[in-house]
């Protein structure tokens, strides 16, 4: 006879599951990530609507992609900042909270001189502002997911990808759909020199969170060996044992590949990046009505794709869950065709006079932002779990920032620069249906990660790996 197992009732349950959520980490974590969420909407989606509005073809925002470049290549100067003192910050904060300052201040500045350039007069200037943005925002982003993966225990590492998430995507709905609002009352230049003055929320965090501890193999030998040799073992353990361990511990085989697939993965979403907003404008829509639906009821939808990613990641298991992940992601593109296709036939086609042909054209785009944002909030939550567990807590920063380096690097050097080329070459409608396509490479790696019996899987404990591959 089967002994009785006695289950805790439901509510105690959930209570027990989100006490988490009250550790004061989170609170900074939360801050934190609206502070990495913030920069990179205003170099993104929000300069794109600048840039149409100003009357730049859809080929040279497209082309403006190029200024994401440093969010591809800050794998490079990661190690710096991983192991690189900066005084007097980080002598009198810390390591993580030196360098994350350092970065905000850095984009303060950057964030106001892009709002005061013109990109019908000086694109030139935008471009040169919006490159540093980019460069200090990529760098806080390397301070930040190193703080959020040290500061925390293994076991509460889900919940602070969770919240980090949560911060991200109010920061970049802020750096949108408030944008967008205060553009439309007060112009460009005051919308970006308010963006400018809430990167202060990420600095008073920093100052208020304590220093997470130093790994115990992280100082140098006590003895005082010749500058050369000092320098040699630095440049050891910042650059050659992160890249060494990761490919060690997972094969070369499979470590290839999950870097193909950490590129291609968001590959049918990122295709989007520079040409919503042009295809929301051109469309009819004001930026008011692109403030509230694609960006905060978007928010909201994003936010219970979160929380759907999450689940799926716990019942299925994270490498299925980045299948369904892919697949959704790619599917929700498809229904940007309702849209492009009913602006396409006009209210005479539809039987509608033309005051009711726009409300069932702002129908139309709630529902394509729902579909779209759900399925992007589950990738998100997935992806930001799985990027997690292949950390090796010792090279934290490094790893990390090689990760979302590879995320970044096809997408925004090859498939979001192409993309306004693509929309000219094709229209909306065979771009969205082309859009989807894009996420056939990521599930063919998938299956071949499969095939070797690649897993990802929470350690032992803090100082194991974060994942193995056992075909290696």
């Amino acid at each position: 006879m089967k002994a009785e197992v006695v289950r805790a009732p439901l509510t105690e349950r959930i209570a027990t599951a989100l006490a988490v959520y009250r550790d004061a980490r989170m609170a900074a974590i939360l801050a934190l990530g609206f502070s990495s969420g913030l920069p990179i909407m205003l170099v993104a989606a929000t300069l794109s609507a600048r840039l149409a509005e100003a009357g730049t073809s859809k080929a040279a925002i497209g082309l403006f992609a190029y200024v994401l470049a440093p969010y591809s290549f800050k794998f490079a100067w990661a190690p710096f900042v991983d192991r690189m003192p900066l005084p007097p910050l980080t002598t009198r904060l810390g390591r993580r909270r030196g360098w994350m300052l350092a970065a905000q201040i850095g984009l303060l500045v950057s964030i106001w001189a892009l709002g005061q350039a013109d990109p019908a007069r000086d694109p030139g200037t935008v471009a040169l502002a919006a490159i540093a943005v980019a460069f200090f925002s990529a760098t806080q982003d390397v301070a930040v997911d190193a703080f959020r993966i040290e500061i925390l225990e293994r076991e509460r590492l889900a919940a602070g990808a969770g919240v980090v998430v949560l911060g991200y995507r109010i920061g970049m709905w802020v750096a949108t759909a408030g944008a967008l609002f205060l553009a439309e009352w007060y112009g460009w230049s005051f919308a970006y020199g308010v963006m400018a003055a809430l990167v202060v929320v990420g600095m008073v965090a920093v100052l208020l969170v304590r220093e997470p501890p130093e790994p115990a193999d992280d100082p140098l030998p006590a003895a005082d060996p010749p500058a050369f040799a000092r320098l040699r073992e630095w440049g050891r353990r910042a650059v050659v044992e992160p890249f060494r361990d990761f490919f060690a511990r997972h094969g070369l085989t499979a470590a290839v590949l999950v870097l193909a697939l950490v590129s291609l993965f968001k590959a049918s979403d990122v295709l989007l990046t520079m040409m919503a907003n042009p295809f929301y404008i051109e469309t009819g829509f004001t930026k008011a009505q692109i403030a509230w639906v694609s960006k905060t009821f978007g928010l909201w939808m994003t936010l219970v794709g979160g929380l759907v990613g999450g689940a799926l990641a716990f019942r299925l298991g994270l490498m299925r869950a980045m299948v369904s992940a892919v697949v959704a992601m790619a599917a929700s593109n498809l229904a940007f065709l309702l849209l492009a296709r009913a602006d396409d036939l006009g209210a005479g086609a539809l039987g509608a006079d033309p005051a009711a042909f726009a409300t069932v054209k702002l129908a139309l785009f709630h529902l394509v932002i729902a579909v779209e944002n759900l399925a992007g909030g589950l990738g998100t939550a997935v992806f930001v779990a799985f990027l997690s567990a292949l950390c090796n807590v010792h090279y934290t920063a490094t790893q990390y920032a090689l990760l979302t380096s590879f995320m970044q690097v096809v997408g925004k050097f090859a498939i979001v620069p192409a993309s306004g080329f693509l929309a000219d070459a094709l229209g909306w409608q065979a771009f969205f249906l082309a859009s989807a396509l894009f996420a056939v490479p990521a599930l063919a790696l998938l299956y071949a990660l499969s095939r070797l019996g690649f897993a990802v899987e929470a350690p032992a404990s803090s100082t194991g790996s974060s994942a193995r591959s056992p075909s290696r």
